[in-house]
């Protein structure tokens, strides 16, 4: 019988109606009662580390998070996370850079409404989360709607549904079906290989989408506010705008001072490819790095990360051509 460590950090699936709305409530015990069978078939302990709404879970708490996890993987086959849905991308994929080498399952779950409620999603979930550590699916995934996701792969599409995650430009790591878990990846032979915990982190990144007509001095606003980093949600496969209001300039005097720009595309499947179009090699000649096939969660934590791993500019761009957990694919990163 394997041997589970439940984290609880709040979110919806701990939560309960307040004279404001919904609001997390639930301990880790109170949590458990609505799904006591999974003890047949595990040893499942409990630790309560937070109890927020995942909108207020930020840097500290990444950290935070990750120090638990760390800890405990010793003593465990595998962790649960229960999160709100909100962040939980976020989250897991920050999480997914900060344990480097990690082998045993850490898995996020949590619901689209309140585990009390007849109605939930929660139970199901809970369960899917517990069948992916007890199949040993290695690194962080979050289990959501019958699906095993890789951390750094997941994105939130749906804010009602209850198949409210996709896994982005990358296969599902398993999924649930009649007969059972199908886990698409094997066990490691050693889970209990070494895990380096890297967990700092640059707060100082800031994420900006593309809109017709933005004003370039958006640019330098963000170089006064001491940004080290910015990530560009860029148009289709990576396009700036560089007749009229040209934003050019501006981004590439941020890049010679030493800010790290990376792009992605804002559209939310395949891979951004800035030498195909001229918009994005003039983007290019900026020194961008590209995001290649990232989700934007994984490459503003990614980014976060990196920068606070080095201030060296090249070295982030090292960084970012290095798969650490699958968040790139090697067809999108030979492009």
């Amino acid at each position: 019988m394997k041997s589970i460590l439940l984290i609880t950090t709040g979110g919806t699936i701990a939560s309960a109606a307040g004279k404001d709305g919904l609001a997390p409530r639930f301990s880790a015990a109170e949590l458990m009662r609505h799904v006591a069978g999974l003890r047949r078939y595990y040893r499942i302990e409990t630790l309560e580390l937070l109890n927020l709404d995942s909108s207020n879970i930020q840097a500290d708490e990444w950290i935070e998070i990750a120090r638990a996890i760390h800890r405990a993987l010793p003593d465990y086959d595998g962790i649960v996370v229960t999160h709100g849905t909100d962040t939980m991308a976020y989250t897991a994929s920050m999480v997914s850079f900060m344990l480097q080498g990690l082998k045993k399952p850490v898995v996020f779950t949590g619901s689209q409404m309140p585990i009390d409620d007849l109605l939930t999603d929660a139970r199901n979930n809970m369960y899917t989360a517990f069948a992916a550590v007890g199949a040993g699916i290695p690194g962080v995934s979050i289990a959501f709607s019958r699906k095993i996701i890789a951390g750094c792969r997941a994105v939130k599409v749906r804010t009602m549904g209850f198949d409210a995650f996709e896994s982005v430009n990358a296969g599902c790591l398993g999924e649930v079906f009649a007969d059972g878990l199908r886990a698409y990846v094997s066990a490691p032979e050693d889970p209990d290989a070494p895990v380096k915990l890297r967990d700092e982190i640059c707060r100082d990144v800031f994420l900006l989408k593309l809109v017709p007509g933005l004003r370039p001095d958006i640019l330098s606003a963000l170089r006064k506010m001491n940004y080290r980093g910015i990530v560009i949600e860029a148009f289709g496969a990576g396009g700036m705008q560089f007749v009229g209001a040209s934003m050019l300039d501006q981004l590439k005097e941020l890049t010679a001072e030493g800010v790290s720009a990376v792009v992605c595309s804002q559209c939310l499947y395949e891979a951004s490819n800035l030498g195909l179009y001229e918009v994005g090699t003039r983007l290019l000649s900026c020194g961008v790095i590209s995001a290649l096939d990232m989700t934007t969660e994984a490459a503003v934590t990614k980014l976060m990360w990196a920068l606070g791993q080095t201030r060296v500019p090249d070295e982030v761009r090292r960084i970012f051509a290095t798969s650490y957990c699958g968040e790139i694919s090697l067809d999108a990163a030979r492009r």
